[in-house]
């Protein structure tokens, strides 16, 4: 869904006032997969003329999510390209150009009103229960009057688009068809600010001419802002790229906006990630993210859930675009993101739970992961549950859990303690430290000692993991090895 003779060359432009949000991570994946599938440019702008809001930290959490995407960018910052520069902050003097051959031409008009009468005039439109918006004041001055604002204002003045005032604007959008707006709601929105940036309208659609971007992917948020862009490239006498709003990004229960709210909220019982950095502190892995964010309004077909970067760039098509809105299915990123570690090798595994283990204060080395990781493998979900599943393995201080815990149910606790310190002798005269030898002397002591297997494991690995839930008991023994393990016991043994 082209429908143009031309490269293909799409862009997306993220504003750096704060962290980039998994709804615009969306965007950016939809961009390049459309660029990836047609052999196009993915360009990245970024839009820093707020420069009140500015935050440098976002840039760097930015630019540091798509790569951890693997949303690499054709042209862009510290990439380049033909068509720079890419920080809208130095690209003012075009805007200024442009917005002032927009008057000159009679298509925009200097506006010099007030703060002060801007917000007399809201309240006035509110109190009368009307629609505020700008009257229109400024744009019907005459030569005279305009001069004596200027000079009563210093020449302050913002740069105001001329909108039609009567019949309609029609957008034709690739996911929806034509959109009508009707013009006598439409308002003379302001191009260029008193400070001499531009805004949101002018800025991009300068830039997206002058970049020869050919497709624009945005997110539906957008639609109502589509006919002054369309009058815009009129104006200018440009051909407009073709346009598609992409689907809301909804709730996990599919009701309402996915929050925009700066950190992650709770919804049915669990904690729901909004911003991409969450998902990367989270454990997630950025293959199933990919996989899990493709799916979210758009379908592979065939039926399949799981699929690589690469089938999806294959078929990567617009046609396959859901235009309403889609929920944020967090549960199934849960299970993509575990079908993707089992499907991983032990080797990589280890590499990327490594900096998870240090990062959260253990004594991790990489030898000891990799023989952690075929024990946790099947059951984690993210990263980060091999920090509940395996962190005992990777401390020297280590403190016995409560009684109840250690106590299995039909024993007291001198009994436990008896049966732990048999364990401990057993083990400690044990030929080699292998797994399947621990668990044939352990079976064989249950019945000397009168238990049930599952009594004097639950106690073993109480003692040894301090957990009620751990991998293979005898396995981890091992990996804990036998001086660790007695040290662990005879501190249970005494704690009862």
């Amino acid at each position: 869904m082209t429908e143009q003779n031309v490269p293909v060359r799409v862009r997306f432009a993220p504003s750096p006032t704060g962290p980039l949000h998994i709804g615009g991570a969306r965007t950016a994946l939809f961009n390049w997969l459309f660029a990836r599938h047609h052999g196009g440019t993915f360009i990245l702008r970024i839009e820093d003329t707020d420069q009140k809001r500015y935050d440098p930290d976002a840039l760097r959490l930015i630019t540091d999510g798509l790569r951890w995407l693997g949303l690499d960018w054709d042209e862009g910052p510290e990439v380049g390209g033909d068509y720079g520069p890419y920080f809208q902050s130095e690209r003012t003097a075009l805007y200024q150009q442009w917005a002032h051959w927009l008057v000159e031409g009679g298509h925009a008009y200097r506006c010099y009103c007030t703060e002060e009468r801007l917000s007399a005039l809201r309240q006035q439109q509110l109190a009368a229960r009307q629609d505020p918006g700008y009257d229109r004041h400024c744009r019907h001055l005459t030569p005279a009057e305009r001069a004596r604002l200027h000079e009563e204002t210093g020449g302050q003045y913002v740069i105001r688009f001329k909108m039609p005032l009567e019949g309609t604007t029609t957008v034709h959008d690739l996911l929806r068809g034509d959109i009508t707006f009707d013009n006598r709601q439409l308002q003379d929105l302001v191009l260029l600010k008193s400070d001499g940036f531009p805004t949101y309208h002018l800025a991009n659609v300068v830039d997206d001419h002058l970049m020869a971007i050919s497709h624009i992917l945005r997110a539906e948020e957008w639609i109502s802002t589509a006919p002054v862009h369309r009058n815009l490239y009129g104006a200018f006498g440009w051909p407009m790229p073709l346009i598609a709003h992409l689907p809301v990004i909804l709730n996990p229960s599919g009701k309402g906006k996915l929050s925009k709210r700066s950190v992650a909220f709770a919804e049915g019982g669990r904690r729901v990630p909004v911003l991409l950095h969450e998902f990367v502190e989270g454990g997630y892995l950025p293959e199933a993210v990919i996989n899990f964010l493709t799916n979210v309004g758009w379908n592979f077909g065939d039926d399949r859930e799981v699929f690589t970067v690469q089938e999806t760039i294959e078929r990567f098509d617009l046609a396959r675009v859901n235009p309403a809105g889609s929920a944020f299915p967090i549960e199934k990123l849960d299970w993509l993101n575990g079908v993707y570690i089992r499907e991983m090798s032990d080797e990589t595994l280890a590499r990327r739970l490594l900096p998870v283990f240090t990062g959260a204060g253990y004594a991790a080395d990489l030898e000891r992961v990799r023989r952690v990781v075929p024990l946790i493998k099947v059951r984690i979900k993210t990263l980060n549950d091999a920090l509940d599943m395996a962190g005992f393995l990777f401390t020297d201080s280590f403190v016995p859990p409560p009684a109840d815990q250690i106590v299995q149910k039909g024993l007291d606790a001198p009994r436990t303690q008896a049966a732990l310190q048999a364990a401990a002798d057993v083990l400690a005269a044990l030929p080699d430290f292998g797994a399947a030898t621990q668990e044939a002397a352990m079976r064989a002591l249950a019945g000397q000692l009168g238990l049930k297997t599952g009594q004097l494991f639950g106690a073993l690995r109480a003692a040894t993991t301090g957990q009620q839930v751990s991998p293979p008991l005898f396995e981890t023994m091992e990996v804990l090895g036998r001086e660790e393990s007695l040290k662990r016991i005879g501190q249970t043994v005494a704690s009862l």
